[in-house]
């Protein structure tokens, strides 16, 4: 029953089994508390040495990943042998032990299989004969307290053999650490009796249910991960395309084909040579990573998130590339064996359900499959005639994808598996017109693109094809906006717009389910969505790389000379529109002129809103809210308005009325009553705040009448925000005082307007969102907010110590590096000087920088605050006091110089 580790290099270096027998031996076991406690220190200093001696080998050749799992299990194995001995012959002995007085000890699970990472919990089972004897009671006892007295986390159960055949029937997880259950110590008669009644009694016959309940298991395990393989931050143990997918398989093919070792698939036909090749390929490179994250946090931890990931890179010598930072390289391959992965698992399964459906098929007449353009349609899935089918016709590599989106079939897994082996083949049709054409149905098709360029891209087909695209193929941007891989979110996108064609996103973007309508070449769209990222990772700016690439490939793809252009087009300004929504005050008309000059036509601009909207929410989930939705509307109309008017302000005064006899419906008044309330309030207020908030406004300041201060906030579920409105005496630093106030109450602001009455009060309005990017609606929290912003323009308490006395939480954000910046823009409006700051996001970020320009004595007219994860960019309209632009010069450059500081974090007395 030996030989499981007799492949590791060099074991006594690892742990010297006879010196730990030695050093065991030599204890005195009158005493048995002391003797327990002496024989836990001489185990801890062999546990800490095999450790170190092991981490030592990982860091020396940090890719063999098998090799260090396999040693620890082996370090585990040698201390729980030699524990077992002392106690049972030492603390414990038997001068004559009877039949009930046997005691066998079991690995099982990951620590069964020979496989832990450093603190991986130890998985063991005791087994006896029959109901427990005292003396085993005692052995059991003392050994777990010794356990865990040396810090490992022990998963244990004791049984007799019949209870372990018993719970092994009922319980799957149970049978599934069982399988996997291997001899460590003790009585090798009753370990063999425990494998033969595990045979006959519980694994016999039920081999088909074991694999649906253990594919069931995968899939809500998939679920609660998020079901992609392609998550920025993912878990390398229950994550898709992670480890315990590969122990899935290794399970099934256990339990169905009685295997010892995942090599034994090859002889049964379930895997190739060169499949088992990837499939340990995969394994080895998981097992680094995880036992290289153990080692990193100290502890068991299987997320590998963005702060442990640089410094893995860095010990698996991964190196930079021009445009490719070290850990991008590191996590684009891992990306690539989640793949590899998800690939194996589906020929694995494919092979089963050939096998077992073989065997349950009764002998019985059968109608020939039906042919469709040469492929067989076998039980609703393509399939190919013979092996060679793709070879005699390599255009049939994208006909195949083209057929299964016409016809809204799956393709069979053995099809695939020759579509990913004879992959490179596609290569020499890249310029057939067939075969371009073909893929711009598979693209546009009106059934389920996503679902088949997924297909295409983890056969490899799609990366041959076009080989721009296998560039950014499991390529992960190291960011916190970011949620999936370059490949992952272009196909999310391609199939966001078919799901806005078929009206299913109405209820969540009904502006670009009206106008993918209007849209005049849907094969523009398709192919800009396709391309928008495509020069991602190349060094520079992607989107005018990706313009060129665009303009390289279209003609390729068939599209005439003005497609081309609008495509090109589209990829070089598809980050236009949201970066003027978010970034820039749409009340000041020049935004609007600015962004039209650029767009010029009203297709373009339908585009150009689609392209943006599904961009934005195929980032992540929770990237996109009806806040972002309401700014992507509000600066299509506008710049529609010009685009159909011309540079006249005609339209802009239509609106104004329009609003302004909106809010007279809206709250019952006159002519007369509405004529005094409009005076008081500028031109700017009426174009920039929305129809519902301009009522709620009005409704707030008539109750508030002369009251100095009053203070609301008000839920907004379609905006996924707490609209907060402060009505009081302008003064200056009044949007720095209550900046701070909002985030000492646990706020975060989103968005901010700031808006001064003719008669001097200022009506400022603040989207909040709580620290998880969701609206403050709980009672307690809108009084706490309310508070905090009386209590800080009442002057109770200096804000400063209130700031200081609220910790920063340590965020995400820290584990990447960005240099803040200021950019100082006088042209891009006529009556404000814009200010652009960019810096790492984190609390109190928006309040420091308020106070700045406070002490800079300049006049914030709005606040725009965009977030794209760690990155924060806030931008601020601003005059000095006498409502000017700021002029170039010395006052520039230290506003520069405070704002800069403020972005570091530098303490706010230091920023004046």
């Amino acid at each position: 029953m030996s030989g499981r580790f007799d492949h590791l290099p060099h074991r006594r270096a690892i742990v010297d089994h006879r010196a730990l027998g030695e050093a065991l031996g030599r204890i005195d076991p009158g005493d048995k508390a002391a003797a327990r406690k002496e024989a836990g220190t001489v185990l801890r200093a062999a546990l800490d040495a095999g450790r170190a001696e092991i981490a030592r080998r990982l860091l020396a050749s940090p890719s063999r990943g098998l090799e260090a799992a396999n040693g620890q299990a082996y370090l585990v194995d040698r201390l729980l042998i030699a524990l077992a001995d002392f106690t049972t012959q030492r603390l414990y002995p038997l001068s004559n032990p009877t039949a009930a007085e046997r005691l066998l000890l079991l690995g099982v699970g990951g620590y069964g299989r020979g496989e832990m990472a450093p603190f991986s919990d130890v998985d063991i089972g005791f087994v006896t004969p029959w109901k427990q004897t005292p003396w085993a009671e005692q052995a059991i006892e003392s050994m777990l307290y010794t356990l865990w007295d040396l810090g490992l986390k022990i998963g244990h159960s004791s049984r007799s053999l019949d209870d372990v055949v018993r719970q092994a029937k009922a319980d799957v997880t149970v049978r599934t650490a069982l399988l996997e259950g291997r001899y460590v110590w003790g009585d090798e008669g009753l370990y063999a009796e425990v494998a033969r009644r595990f045979r006959d009694d519980v694994r016999a016959g039920t081999e088909r249910q074991f694999i649906a309940d253990k594919l069931d298991e995968r899939n809500q395990r998939h679920i609660r991960m998020g079901d992609t393989r392609y998550v920025v931050e993912p878990n390398v143990k229950e994550g898709k395309g992670g480890l315990r997918d590969l122990h899935a398989l290794f399970w099934i093919g256990k339990y169905a084909y009685d295997v010892q070792r995942a090599v034994e698939l090859v002889e049964l036909g379930l895997f190739t040579r060169e499949e088992y090749r990837l499939f340990h390929r995969a394994e080895n490179f998981l097992w680094a990573v995880r036992c290289h994250l153990h080692l990193i946090a100290g502890r068991g931890e299987d997320r590998l998130t963005f702060d442990y990931q640089r410094e893995i890179a860095e010990r698996m010598r991964y190196a930079a590339r021009p445009g490719k930072p070290a850990v991008e390289r590191f996590m684009q391959f891992y990306f690539l064996q989640a793949r590899t992965v998800g690939s194996l698992t589906g020929l694995f399964l494919a092979h089963l359900e050939e096998r077992y459906s073989r065997r349950a098929r009764l002998p019985k007449m059968t109608r020939a499959p039906r042919r469709l353009n040469g492929f067989v349609i076998d039980r609703g899935r393509i399939a190919l005639p013979d092996d060679a089918f793709f070879r005699d016709d390599p255009v049939r590599l994208v006909e195949v994808f083209a057929i299964a989106a016409q016809e809204k079939k799956e393709i069979h897994p053995l099809a695939l598996r020759c579509a990913t082996r004879d992959a490179k083949l596609v290569a020499a049709v890249r310029r057939d017109a067939r075969a371009n054409a073909l893929f711009l149905e598979v693209l546009t098709s009106r059934n389920d693109p996503e679902l088949v360029l997924r297909w295409m891209n983890e056969t490899g087909v799609l990366g041959r094809f076009v080989p721009d695209f296998a560039r950014v193929v499991a390529q992960m941007q190291f960011d916190m906006y970011h949620h999936y891989t370059v490949d992952e979110h272009t196909i999310r996108a391609i199939g966001l717009v078919a799901r806005l064609e078929k009206g299913e996103l109405k209820e969540a973007h009904p502006l670009p389910t009206a106008l993918i309508e209007q849209i005049v070449s849907r094969r523009v769209l398709y192919v800009a969505v396709l391309l928008h990222d495509i020069a991602k990772g190349r060094g520079g700016d992607h989107s005018i790389l990706g313009a060129e690439v665009a303009e390289r490939l279209c003609p390729r793809f068939g599209l005439t000379r003005a497609e081309t252009e609008t495509v090109a087009w589209l990829v070089r300004w598809h980050l236009l529109m949201s970066a003027t929504a978010f970034k820039r005050d749409l009340a000041d008309f020049k935004t609007i002129l600015d962004f039209a000059e650029v767009v010029q036509s009203p297709e373009r601009l339908r585009l150009l809103l689609v392209l943006t909207a599904v961009d934005i929410r195929a980032v992540g989930p929770g990237t996109w809210n009806g806040w972002k939705g309401q700014l992507l509307g509000d600066l299509y109309d506008a710049a529609e308005e010009v685009l159909r008017l011309g540079h006249k302000q005609r339209g802009r005064g239509e609106r104004l009325e329009a609003k302004q006899d909106g809010l007279r419906a809206a709250m019952g008044w006159d002519a007369e009553t509405l004529a005094a309330y409009a005076r008081r309030l500028p031109e700017a207020y009426w174009i920039a705040e929305p129809g519902d908030v301009l009522a709620h406004n009005a409704a707030f300041v008539t109750q508030a009448q002369d009251v100095p201060l009053s203070i609301d906030a008000q839920v907004y579920p379609d905006r996924g925000a707490t609209l907060v409105t402060v009505y009081a005496a302008d003064h200056p630093g009044l949007f720095s005082r209550i900046a701070g106030a909002i985030h000492v109450a646990g706020g975060n602001i989103i968005d901010a307007r700031i808006h001064t009455t003719r008669d001097g009060m200022a009506l400022d309005n603040f989207l909040v969102q709580d620290p998880l990017g969701r609206p403050f609606d709980e009672a307690g929290q809108l009084d706490r907010l309310k508070t905090a912003i009386a209590d800080a323009l009442a002057g109770r308490g200096k804000m400063t110590d209130r700031l200081k006395a609220k910790p920063l939480p340590r965020t995400r954000a820290d584990a990447f590096r960005i240099e803040p910046s200021v950019l100082v823009e006088n042209k891009a409006s006529n009556r404000f000087t814009v200010v652009e700051v960019a810096a790492r996001d984190r609390p109190a970020l928006l309040n420091q920088l308020a106070y700045a320009l406070f002490v800079s004595k300049v006049t914030i007219h709005s606040a725009h605050v965009a977030t794209y994860g760690e990155r924060a960019v806030d931008v601020f309209y601003l005059t000095d006091l006498t409502g000017d632009k700021l002029a170039p010069g010395a006052r520039v450059r230290t506003l520069e110089k405070r704002l800069l500081a403020a972005a570091a974090g530098v303490p706010y007395e230091e920023v004046a």
